[in-house]
């Protein structure tokens, strides 16, 4: 079940939406306010800011939520496809105005028969903890080149989760920035799915194991930062 489209459906029609609840693997739910997938670019912070300045030619935006960063991009003259794997988002990006738009997962795509590759991908919002786990980013980092050109880039935001730990206990297994997480809309809760948040040093070891340079563009006072890959 699509919980996590519906809230944006009631946002997008009937605004406000209900509370979105987010559940974790490491503390107690969240609110996560609906409203923030619908900003304008004034609203951005400077991180997404300086991440929409690096994207180039033609661009796909991963995990593209109800299309706020592709919309910008496409009003800038720029090539963007927003992707998504909730449909409900993907018809929302679409209403908005943005041209190109898909609903699917990144991990399981491939180009259509006589695409051209992507110049930049770009996952916001730390979208690139789509890939799950330490294990799973290392696999994507390999298997995306398939996807973008020679001197193509990834273009992400992720964090160091280790100020989390300093009031609960460390985890005993596995990466400390491996979590999960659940939706919660209404009467309606999600399956639980595995996220990762990857610190720049652990980043920067994958990124080199799979033949990928590693720039850190900014870095912001929450322990955020805004990295840029190519291949090396």
């Amino acid at each position: 079940m699509d919980v996590f489209g519906e809230a944006l459906k009631d946002q997008f029609i009937k605004p406000p939406a209900e509370t979105l609840w987010v559940h974790n693997s490491y503390d107690e739910p969240e609110e996560m306010p609906v409203d923030i997938y619908f900003r304008n670019e004034n609203e951005m912070p400077e991180l997404e800011l300086k991440a929409l300045d690096l994207c180039r030619g033609k661009v796909l935006d991963v995990g593209a939520g109800v299309g706020s960063h592709a919309l910008i991009l496409q009003k800038r003259g720029i090539n963007v496809c927003g992707m998504d794997i909730s449909a409900a988002a993907v018809s929302i990006m679409k209403q908005r105005g943005l041209k190109q738009a898909i609903e699917g997962n990144i991990l399981t795509y491939r180009l259509p028969e006589g695409s051209s590759k992507y110049d930049t991908l770009l996952f916001m919002m730390n979208g690139i903890g789509l890939t799950g786990s330490v294990a799973g980013l290392k696999s994507f980092l390999q298997e995306v080149k398939k996807l973008i050109n020679k001197d193509g880039q990834l273009v992400f935001d992720s964090s160091d989760l280790s100020y989390l730990y300093l009031e609960i206990p460390f985890p005993e297994k596995g990466y400390f920035g491996e979590v999960s997480f659940r939706y919660e809309y209404k009467s309606l809760k999600g399956n639980w799915f595995k996220w990762i948040y990857v610190d720049q040093q652990t980043l920067t070891e994958l990124a080199t194991q799979t033949g990928w340079h590693t720039d850190i563009i900014f870095e912001d006072d929450s322990d955020q930062y805004l990295a840029r890959l190519t291949l090396a």
